[in-house]
């Protein structure tokens, strides 16, 4: 997920609450002005004596020619890069962005912003926002947020639907609401994950709960920040996870609580580019995977030969991280 850091150096108390109301990721303050910044809210400081230090954890390079970008890459190797210019062009960025991460650049406004995600279809993995304007601040987090990961999603032929029989079920309920054709990604193994959809769909029997993605079983992955996965039974209030469209649009959500109870179960296989992949969900009516329009499919509606959206990654997976390993799972 790209961030976003706002400069508040010198210090100006309303860029720092209005950094904080939102939803920056990181303020730079000055020395000795971190615990200001914390009576204000929670949020990470960029500062000599910051959470992130400066000089130490993050560092601050200038791009004048070549020799400042080898700097730079042999930087970003074990620390962030706040990357600055005083004449910026793009390709000096192309460079740095095709060979290394850890570069977060300065911008002033949210149309700079909003170039810096696009440079190589990558974009920088931040931005460092030095404004005045507490209204270009509002709109550069918007941009960044908006324009954030994007993953490819495959559409998946169903070969198999089977009932099951009881299992602890896992229920995700967010702190945020999700829209039709927006759910997470979910599976019996990390190389293949199902988008499941949220409960956003009014239907006869309970009111919708667009909070909630009725997830699967315990054993079951689900695809959260920063590339990884975890087991849903891991999952606890204030963990992060993504929540995804059916374009591959990611955000970030904060878990409110989960809820474990024992449901009848049933097996969903599917095939993707030569690939099986399978996942488990509770079988009732209002559990839904999500089809290639974005509109939600019910379980109970899934037939052999349904297509719905899914995600595949090659690598396996080690404690929730991706790596180059032969593993077979099924």
């Amino acid at each position: 997920m790209k961030i976003v850091w706002v400069k508040a150096s010198p210090w100006k108390k309303g860029i720092v609450t209005t950094a904080l109301e939102s939803g920056a990721d990181g303020i730079l303050v000055p020395k000795g002005y971190s615990s200001k910044v914390k009576k204000l809210g929670v949020i990470k400081t960029i500062a000599v004596d910051g959470d992130l230090k400066l000089g130490k954890d993050v560092v601050e390079w200038e791009i004048k020619g070549k020799v400042d970008e080898a700097k730079i890459l042999s930087l970003s190797k074990s620390k962030k890069v706040i990357v600055k210019t005083k004449d910026w062009t793009v390709i000096p960025l192309e460079n740095l962005i095709a060979q290394t991460e850890n570069l977060i650049v300065e911008v002033r406004t949210s149309k700079e912003a909003r170039t810096m995600m696009k440079v190589l279809e990558k974009g920088v993995d931040g931005v460092l926002l030095n404004t005045q304007d507490v209204n270009e601040i509002k709109k550069t987090i918007k941009v960044v947020k908006e324009t954030s990961e994007r993953i490819p999603l495959h559409i998946a032929q169903v070969t198999r639907v089977e009932p099951l029989g009881m299992g602890d079920r896992v229920c995700i309920d967010t702190c945020t609401n999700m829209s039709i054709g927006e759910g997470m990604l979910i599976g019996n193994s990390s190389g293949g994950l199902f988008l499941v959809h949220s409960e956003s769909i009014e239907n006869p029997y309970v009111a919708p709960r667009p909070f909630r993605v009725n997830a699967g079983p315990v054993h079951a992955y689900v695809r959260v920040t920063e590339g990884k996965t975890r087991y849903l039974s891991e999952l606890k209030s204030g963990d992060e996870v993504t929540i995804i469209n059916f374009k591959g649009h990611c955000q970030r959500s904060v878990v409110g609580r989960t809820k474990v109870e024992k449901r009848p179960l049933m097996l969903i296989e599917a095939e993707c580019k030569g690939k099986n992949i399978s996942t488990i969900l509770q079988n009732a009516e209002t559990i839904r995977l999500t089809q290639p329009s974005g509109k939600p499919i019910s379980v109970v509606d899934i037939k052999k030969g349904s297509k719905v959206l899914t995600f595949l990654e090659e690598a396996g997976r080690h404690f929730g991280m991706k790596i180059e390993e032969t593993i077979t799972e099924k």
